[in-house]
């Protein structure tokens, strides 16, 4: 037998013959087990015990104790009952053998043996042995694993409690913060609308209400920056898609923001692609986030020169950057437009430029995460550092993705598109501009309760509605407004929802439970029905009340969308959300009481709304500045080259404008982009002229 076959191990070999023990000693060690030996039964039980062998061979007929007793004692014993036992014997009946395996050996040789077979079972029985030790040791392993993974998921669990614990301990936060908040905000917004009516204010006080109501929403703003992050983050937030007057909807954003670019000396330009549809189907808030915010950015940090928003298809190569050289006389602005673009373009691309300080580049990768801050943005001591966040997740959950490019000192380009959905004109309702007056002449007086702990909020309503000629009372809790309902039978109840003693929701589950009562009655004819007040005053007083049901619409000063399907559960027929418009409030009345209005019409803007490539003229007066410090020549070669319609000239005359006045380059490239040669030629006249009216004086 080859040496280096065998698996190394340790035998005990229990005979009476010595001879035996002696032969098989010996061949065994020779190929390399460790053998010893015991001469009687009770010494080799004796011998395993001390030093558990990893095989026995055991004779059957010995004098203390026969083989069958020492294996009945091993296999009795824990340390011991694992043990391979292989009986060698001169018995060979079948019998014998059959007690041997019922009492737990794993084998049996019939002496004489063949030294070959005693070797070859021996190191049979080796191998098994050796594979159930490492089948023992893997279980032991894997029981060990199994052990480690439980305890790592009861952790993960523990830590997946304490995260849910803290999120909504977050959430709660929010939620108070949002409440403590917008409820102030809602009478100090509210009461600025109401100032507003006022026809004796000066134009000075007028202009210190519009101070009030733009900080107030300012801070708004902030509030619902955070509010609306928590909300990503929780996945509160849902996309609301509705048809939308992208014409109208830019000039809006103009608007905005137009005052603000001239006070700060700077132009504004938004640029719409001819190929770019009118209407489309987008969520119109999600989108004026993201448009107010990087425009509002751009205005901050820009100290010369302007912002310019472009907007074309996803197809469309992008227009001249800001600054750039002039295409080659011929060559399109933008690529040719399909007859039907829509069919292949599926986005629209907005880019928002500036000429402003730009952005450091270990700064940019930053940007987009919450409360995060360029230095520009921490020593401009304005902002959360929310903007940018929010942005990027509105542009994600509008199917798209933004991207920023930047040089410090020359400015920045904010990249974003979003899915693009067609609408119909049809679809777009254009409320005229009108401001509730009156009721128009009816038999019935409209009365309406409101409901409010907060005294501001209640006036505050009070004041909007009594002067229109609605009857108004008043209670500040929710135990208040029952007793006011029975008596005074209110259309309409504005009910708040956080109130002590009794809260809007319990309030209106009260009326509710009392209104099912009233019905009750008044179809069964009995006295006492389901619902029904023990307290026979309060119950003759109910069986009054001719409206069976109150229209009950909730002001909650929460900002999460769920509170709605909470109060609708209650009872409540709508939620309107502090703070509030007063257009809001008339809209609700008119539409669950049938109200009729009697409107003032407000100034209607005399801005024409935008077909397609435009440039805003309210940029002339930056213009007429700049060109002034041009000389006369220089100004009398470009009105030559423009009425010559030579746009070749016009440009090497822009290129001619030194670094110092560079905005004016700026202008005038984007103007001959748009192929605008009519505006530059109006706009170098007037200059001509303001220089010789000087002159004479």
């Amino acid at each position: 037998m080859n040496q280096q076959t065998t698996i190394p191990g340790n035998i005990l070999i229990i005979d009476d013959k010595r001879s035996d023990i002696q032969l098989l000693s010996t061949t065994l060690s020779n190929q390399g087990y460790i053998v010893r030996g015991a001469a009687k039964g009770k010494m080799g039980i004796k011998a395993a015990q001390a030093d558990p062998p990893d095989v026995i061979l055991l004779d059957i007929r010995m004098p203390d104790l026969d083989g069958y007793a020492v294996c009945e004692q091993l296999k009795a014993n824990p340390k011991t009952q694992a043990i391979p036992i292989i009986f060698l014997s001169a018995l060979d009946d079948v019998l014998d053998k059959v007690r041997a395996f019922q009492i737990g050996a794993v084998d049996y040789i019939t002496k004489p043996f063949q030294i070959e077979e005693v070797l070859a079972r021996v190191k049979n029985q080796l191998i098994v042995r050796h594979l159930n030790k490492q089948l023992i040791e893997k279980s032991q392993e894997l029981q060990t694993q199994n052990q480690q993974l439980q305890q790592e998921i009861i952790e993960r669990c523990k830590a997946e409690k304490t995260a849910e614990a803290a999120s909504k301990a977050k959430s709660d936060f929010v939620a108070n913060m949002s409440h403590e908040l917008r409820t102030p905000l809602n009478a100090i917004l509210g009461f600025t609308q109401l100032m507003h009516r006022d026809k004796c204010l000066s134009d000075e006080q007028q202009e210190y209400l519009e101070i009030i109501n733009h900080s107030g929403e300012y801070l708004l703003g902030l509030i619902d920056d955070v509010l609306e992050l928590s909300k990503i983050e929780s996945g509160r937030f849902l996309l609301n898609l509705n048809s939308l007057d992208l014409y109208r909807f830019l000039d809006s954003i103009e608007e905005m923001f137009q005052m603000k670019a001239e006070q700060n000396g700077l132009y504004l330009m938004i640029l719409v692609s001819s190929a770019v549809p009118q209407y489309i189907k987008t969520d119109q808030q999600k989108l004026r986030g993201c448009l107010i915010n990087l425009i509002g950015n751009a205005i901050k940090f820009t100290q010369s020169g302007g912002v310019v928003l472009r907007v074309r298809l996803s197809d469309e190569r992008a227009d001249i950057r800001i600054g750039s050289e002039k295409k080659n006389k011929g060559e399109e602005q933008l690529s040719p437009i399909p007859k039907n673009p829509l069919q292949k373009t599926h986005s629209l691309i907005f880019e928002v430029e500036d000429t402003g300080s730009g952005i450091d580049p270990d700064e940019i990768d930053t940007i987009f995460q919450a409360f995060a801050q360029t230095e520009t943005g921490r020593k401009s001591e304005e902002g959360a550092g929310l903007g940018l966040a929010i942005t990027q997740k509105f542009v994600q959950m509008m199917g798209g993705e933004i991207t920023v490019s930047s040089t410090v000192d020359r400015g920045t380009i904010f990249r974003f598109n979003i899915k693009l959905g067609l609408a119909d004109e049809s679809e777009i309702i254009a409320k005229p501009r009108q401001r509730v007056i009156g009721l128009q002449p009816e038999r019935e007086s409209y009365r309406i309760l409101v409901v409010d702990d907060t005294r501001e909020n209640r006036l505050l309503l009070l004041k909007l509605l009594q002067p229109i000629g609605f009857e108004v009372i008043e209670a500040e809790n929710g135990e208040e407004a029952m007793t006011q309902w029975l008596a005074f039978q209110p259309h309409l109840i504005w009910m708040d929802t956080r109130m002590p003693v009794m809260n809007g929701i319990q309030a209106t589950q009260e009326i509710r439970r009392r209104e099912r009562g009233i019905i009750v009655r008044s179809e069964v004819g009995e006295e006492r029905k389901a619902g029904e007040i023990e307290e026979n005053s309060q119950s003759n007083r109910e069986s009054l009340i001719q409206n069976p049901h109150t229209i009950i619409i909730a002001l909650s000063a929460s900002a999460f969308e769920e509170r709605r399907g909470e109060l609708l559960s209650a009872g409540c027929d709508d939620f309107v959300r502090k703070p509030f418009t007063e257009e809001v409030i008339f809209d609700k009345i008119g539409q669950y009481l049938g109200v009729r209005y009697v409107y003032e019409d407000l100034h209607e803007s005399t801005k024409v709304h935008r077909t397609f490539n435009t440039f805003s003229e309210k940029s002339d007066s930056f213009l007429l500045e700049e060109m002034a410090i041009m000389p006369s020549i220089w100004l009398r070669e470009l009105e030559k080259a423009t009425k010559n319609l030579d746009e070749d000239m016009v440009l090497q005359l822009i290129e001619q404008i030194p670094e110092s006045n560079k905005s004016l380059g700026v202008k005038l490239t984007e103007l001959l982009d748009n192929f605008r040669l009519d505006i530059i030629l109006r706009l170098v006249q007037l200059s001509i002229d303001s220089r010789s009216n000087n002159q004479k004086h």
